[in-house]
């Protein structure tokens, strides 16, 4: 007698589908953002405990808000991707994930959220709309204002605000002050992320800095920002009462921010996805360990 083989109880290309969904949020970009949220829970819970429920609790929360503004982005600009040359294979312009789903993932995402911010306290879940607005609202910037980049790094900065609401229940210069710095952060390379959609923009009436200003311009705006990036995490460490191991990670942030700018000229934006993935990534993980090192040893 043949014996006959297992099957699979999960439903043919359900991996494939999940992995089509991860790829259109770009779900590993959470590293940019999360880390930050860590941070900020890390100085916060100082003389106050953090439990893992709670730090739980903030991964959750910043993994379902980024997931739903991430849907809701890919949804809102689904007919501008289609006609920009550098977007038109994104998943819902080919078909790959169709709208309704893209939807459902965008409520669940949403629901997600809500609920870990429930779940963290009252002051949380009556912030989430504020949050949400902001997420939801970057959508819509590119289509009247060139300022959208400091609207995104406003919106995903709400992470460490939140975080530290999260485990403290108030607000001060401090989780101020990293907001500042996350604002400025995205902003400055997401201004060096649309260097590649510049003349599309143009064409298809797409607000942006790289459009409205030019390679040089734009590029020396993204410094500016990351400057301010620099000054505020400086400035933080008195503030925070944060030592040495902090202060040399931020040593590292700001070398990696310098680097970052070297490798991107106005003549020569080869390096730009060296600049925009693996540069930022390392800077959001290098500051959480700095951070984490300093309030554990100090």
């Amino acid at each position: 007698m043949t014996a006959t083989p297992a099957t699979d109880p999960r439903p043919p290309g359900a991996l494939a589908h999940v992995l089509r969904f991860g790829r259109m949020v770009k779900f590993e970009h959470t590293l940019f953002a999360l880390p930050f949220a860590l941070a900020a829970a890390a100085i916060a819970a100082r003389g106050h405990g953090l439990s893992a429920a709670r730090v739980a609790g903030i991964v959750i929360a910043m993994a379902g808000a980024r997931t739903a503004a991430m849907g809701f982005n890919r949804i809102i600009d689904r007919h501008i991707d289609a006609k920009n040359p550098r977007t038109a294979r994104r998943e819902i312009p080919t078909g790959a994930i169709s709208l309704s789903s893209a939807w459902t993932m965008t409520l669940v995402a949403t629901a997600v959220f809500v609920g870990a911010a429930a779940a963290l306290g009252p002051l949380c879940l009556a912030l989430s709309p504020v949050a949400l607005f902001f997420l939801f609202g970057y959508s819509f910037t590119k289509r009247f204002t060139a300022l959208c980049h400091l609207f995104l790094g406003l919106a995903i900065a709400s992470g460490p605000a939140g975080a530290w609401i999260a485990v403290r229940g108030d607000f001060g210069w401090a989780p101020g002050l990293l907001m500042i710095a996350v604002a400025c952060w995205i902003a400055g390379f997401d201004v060096l992320y649309a260097l590649s959609d510049r003349d599309f923009d143009r064409t298809a009436g797409i607000h942006s800095i790289p459009a409205r200003f030019g390679v040089a311009g734009a590029l020396a705006i993204s410094a500016a920002l990351h400057l301010v990036t620099a000054a505020a995490l400086l400035a933080l460490a008195p503030i925070a009462h944060l030592g040495v191991p902090y202060l040399t990670g931020v040593a590292v942030v700001i070398a990696l921010l310098i680097y970052e700018h070297a490798i991107v000229r106005p003549t020569d934006l080869s390096r730009l996805d060296v600049a925009f993935f693996n540069l930022n990534g390392y800077v959001s993980v290098v500051f959480f360990v700095a951070t984490l090192a300093d309030v554990l040893l100090r």
